[in-house]
């Protein structure tokens, strides 16, 4: 069979479509560390889950989606974290535990500071590909660059297609969702034909192991469907695809991509109960999931990056929702995070400190938080972040792990 027709072949494997790995250039891991980026695309709305209770004006500028001030007798209350910030109470049986145990940190007005569009494509494009801007630069994404210089570090993506963020590398990807996999209409006969085509080839062993990531995967998918069979909905929850993906984490890979979609809340958002705190109650399940099935011993190596392409609007839209904004707030999480704390430079919550009056600014730029994440989860220096992965970031004097 001609290689066109081979390159077809495997592209019908749809979900469990497999991409070859580039070579690793530089030795710089530190230890067995793990990292997981989650992008939460669609933007989320940062103050529904870091409250800034302290601020007189969230109140007035949110009338019908504020959460409450932190109150311990009101289960629909903010959790009160220190005396400016306070946690959703969508998250008190998930995140609130591993605050408390000093493995969370919030990171408010982050963001990408170069990018005034508001648009949610080309805002997670300029993320996803890590150079600045004015650049225009969409040839390689970031995580594609850290990835070519840390040996013994296996990448990759839970994603239906591979993600910007891993695009100019070859990465394995693989969807979790079960009617994903089950579109591909791969079959074991199907399955090894393609594998015998690649016999003796580079590409092998690639194509040797998509094929048993899907397989894995429909494995547990089928065991899902068959406990929910008396007339239940399958258990398609996020905590279920996160314990999958720690699962294949601990086993084989220590640099690991997903994306959460769903987070453009224009209207009915809700406050302390409602649309968007059902989203982040699964959200924060998936991620205590992550890391109780991970483990003690693995999860004290492991790093959870969570972020999105933006905040949004500070005031409430006459729709009780909010529109596209500009700063936001990243999460860190993980073992050996130096948590319990809310990092990074920050300001009062007022109108006056808003961006063009309306949004959250940017104090902290992803590539910084990142770059100093990067430095001390790895011992990659200043320089080869900036010759390799980032163009022009400066590591922040903070502690992260």
């Amino acid at each position: 069979m001609s290689m066109p027709h081979r390159r077809r072949f495997l592209s019908a494997l749809g979900a469990g479509a497999l991409a070859m790995r580039a070579p690793r250039l530089y030795a710089a891991p530190r230890g067995s560390a793990r990292l997981l980026v989650v992008f939460l695309r669609g933007a989320y709305d940062c103050n529904h889950v870091l409250v800034p209770h302290s601020s007189e004006f969230y109140y007035e500028a949110r009338p019908n989606i504020a959460i409450a001030a932190p109150d311990p007798s009101s289960p629909s209350a903010a959790i009160r974290l220190d005396a400016d910030w306070a946690l959703a109470p969508a998250l008190r049986t998930s995140l609130l535990p591993l605050w408390e145990r000093q493995q969370l940190a919030f990171v408010p007005f982050a963001g990408i500071s170069d990018d005034l569009s508001r648009s949610h494509f080309a805002t997670q494009d300029h993320i996803e590909a890590g150079w600045p801007v004015a650049s225009r630069r969409h040839d390689s994404g970031f995580l594609a660059r850290l990835a070519t210089q840390l040996n013994g570090v296996e990448p990759i993506a839970f994603t239906r297609d591979q993600p910007a963020i891993y695009r100019g590398a070859q990465v394995p990807n693989l969807s979790l969702k079960g009617n994903d996999l089950r579109a591909s209409g791969f079959d074991a006969r199907q399955s090894a034909l393609l594998a015998e085509l690649y016999v003796g080839t580079p590409q092998q062993a690639a194509v040797e192991e998509g094929i048993a990531l899907r397989e894995q995967a429909l494995r547990d998918t089928r065991g899902e469907e068959d406990a929910s069979s008396r007339g239940a909905a399958s258990a398609s929850t996020f905590e279920q695809e996160a314990r999958r993906v720690a699962r294949m984490m601990r086993e084989n890979y220590r640099l690991g991509f997903v994306d959460v979609g769903g987070w453009d809340t224009h209207v009915n958002q809700g406050d302390g109960e409602g649309a968007l705190a059902r989203k982040l109650s699964s959200l924060g399940q998936g991620l205590a999931g992550y890391a109780d099935e991970l483990g003690k011993a693995e999860w004290r190596n492991t790093v959870v990056v969570v972020l999105s392409e933006f905040g949004r609007t500070f005031r409430e839209n006459g729709n009780k929702g909010t529109d596209h904004g500009h700063g936001t707030v990243y999460w860190l999480l993980g073992g050996g995070v130096r948590g319990g704390r809310i990092l990074g430079e920050q300001v009062v919550v007022e109108q006056r400190t808003l961006f063009q009056n309306r949004d959250y600014p940017v104090l902290t730029g992803y590539q910084d938080l990142l770059a100093t994440l990067f430095q001390q989860v790895w011992g990659m220096s200043g320089r080869q972040i900036n010759r390799s992965v980032f163009a022009a970031s400066t590591p922040l004097r903070i502690q992260l792990v």
